[in-house]
């Protein structure tokens, strides 16, 4: 009599059969949902022609005399070793660090206690929200000659409040155009890092909160000891792209202040502007263009080191 056999899923392991070599390649790839590199191919070329190209332009600009008309002149390190010795130039450096770390400072506490109100369930926080997110919708040079108006001393908000403005001349001091500046990319750029802040918050699993709660903790510990540390990737996200925007802004300067009074507020990209469009010096401008890509660049990965940004990883599959 023949014992019957049992039949063998297909899941189960196969000890005697020959093994199967794992999947590799593109049907790995298509497997786990990764795409393959043509899917990256149309990034990488208009990266390739609006970014690197230009900036390996200006590289070669920056060793050479244009003013705009007939050729450029190959005049090697002149226009470096001029900027290294220019007061100008190092002032404009150490002013848009102290801009930039003016507006980290401020900018960074509020986007954090703003994106995490209204990730909450507070009564009309939708409305309240989009009414505060209006600034992102304008554009730099729309913000700064509004508030050029509001701040104007003849016809502005300064002169019907004397007792508290003085003349009113606001820009008409260092410490008053900085404090100004700040104020203005703060109102503008203030919402955008607490959108980033709004959606890591409501990311934060409810049960921590809970668990808390059973605990004793009262709100302000909730924030401190898990609204806060989990916040930690949208925190370093949002102070790089602070960084980055305080080194490169542009308009703001140009409409506000115009780098008065005097140079005290003439920060490293609106002197570009001033020797490349005003004084056609354009190999002096590209090379204070280069060195700001530089410095940037530079505190950019200094940012990412410190605060282990580069060791952050996905908890998804491709991500």
């Amino acid at each position: 009599m023949v014992s019957p056999v049992s039949p063998v899923s297909p899941a189960s392991p196969v000890r005697n059969g020959p093994r199967t070599a794992p999947v590799r390649g593109p049907a790995a790839r298509r497997r786990t949902g990764r795409p393959g590199l043509g899917w990256a191919l149309p990034a990488v070329v208009f990266f390739a022609l609006f970014a690197v190209v230009p900036l390996v332009l200006v590289a070669v600009l920056s060793f050479t005399t244009w003013s705009g008309l007939g050729s450029p002149e190959f005049a090697g390190f002149d226009n470096w070793v001029t900027l290294f010795h220019d007061p100008v130039m190092i002032k404009s450096l150490w002013l848009s660090v102290l801009l930039t770390f003016l507006g980290v400072a401020v900018q960074t506490p509020l986007s954090i206690l703003l994106g995490v109100w209204a990730a909450g369930p507070q009564r009309n926080r939708a409305v309240l929200s989009a009414v505060f997110f209006v600034p992102l919708l304008l554009s730099a040079t729309a913000v700064s000659v509004l508030w050029r108006a509001l701040l104007d001393p003849n016809f502005g908000v300064p002169s019907e409040a004397a007792w508290l403005f003085g003349d009113g001349n606001l820009l008409g001091s260092r410490t008053g155009a900085v404090a100004v500046l700040v104020l203005v990319s703060t109102w503008q750029f203030t919402p955008l890092h607490a959108l980033i802040h709004q959606g890591a918050a409501r990311a934060i699993p409810a049960v921590l909160y809970q668990a808390a709660e059973i605990d004793g903790a009262g709100r302000v510990r909730q924030f401190f000891h898990i609204t806060l540390p989990q916040l930690r990737n949208s925190i370093i996200t949002s102070v790089i792209l602070m960084v980055v925007g305080g080194l490169t802004t542009f308009d703001t300067v140009l409409i506000l202040t115009q780098g008065g009074p005097g140079t005290d507020t003439t920060i490293t990209a609106y002197y570009m502007y001033q020797k490349a469009f005003k004084g056609f010096e354009f190999g002096a401008g590209a090379a204070i263009a280069l060195l700001l890509v530089l410095v940037a660049t530079v505190v950019s990965l200094v940012v990412v080191r410190v605060s282990g940004y580069d060791k952050m990883a996905g908890t998804k599959e491709g991500m």
